[in-house]
């Protein structure tokens, strides 16, 4: 006999216009690289419980096809769906003040020394730390969306199309993704297509 499966937490209450600075700032000033939706998704889902699972799923989706970096524009995202556009605004600014500030600073320490061995290998570092995130929160996310081999495939056949085959990711996501909308497709109960 299996154990019943857990309960989701609920959602905290609505943040602050200050919290929700505060929160986003605390997340733009210490995640780093690439892997930044998949610290998002630990702070905005498991930490401060302002959103669920499926929620940020389909934010990230949103923030991912629009242009503009993924973090602000989850972050404007998801300001708006709390606090409405004062909370877009608000957000969006902390989490991007940290990281402008340290590009700043980056880029004149770049500029004095840029190339140092040390320095080159503290970037390589934080690439390697990126891509780690990046496959942690895959696998997260992966488990509670992906529901049939079908979409295993679909992931698959993304993944070979970008790599193997050269295609361009929009171009890959666009041809696999009409597939799986084709797939899915709302289904008569009678067998008839």
């Amino acid at each position: 006999m299996t154990a019943p499966a857990a309960e989701p937490a609920p959602l905290a209450a609505t943040p602050s216009l200050w919290r929700l600075f505060r929160g986003f700032f605390v997340m733009g000033a210490t995640s780093l690289g690439g892997g930044v939706l998949a610290y998002l998704h630990t702070g905005l889902v498991a930490r401060y419980r302002w959103l669920d699972d499926h929620t940020f799923v389909e934010l990230m989706a949103i923030s991912q096809s629009l242009p503009g970096l993924n973090a602000t524009n989850m972050s404007i995202l998801v300001g708006d769906r709390l606090r409405g556009w004062p909370g877009a605004v608000i957000a969006a600014l902390g989490m991007c003040l940290p990281g402008a500030s340290l590009m700043t600073a980056a880029a004149f320490v770049y500029g004095v020394g840029g190339d140092n061995p040390v320095s080159t290998a503290f970037l390589h570092a934080i690439a390697a730390g990126a891509v780690g995130l990046i496959m942690v929160v895959t696998v997260q996310l992966g488990s509670k969306v992906l529901t049939e081999i079908a979409d295993y495939v679909f992931v698959a056949l993304t993944a070979v199309l970008v790599a193997l085959f050269h295609v361009p990711v929009p171009y890959a996501l666009l041809g696999v993704g009409a597939l799986a909308i084709w797939w899915h497709r709302p289904r008569r109960k009678d067998g008839a297509p």
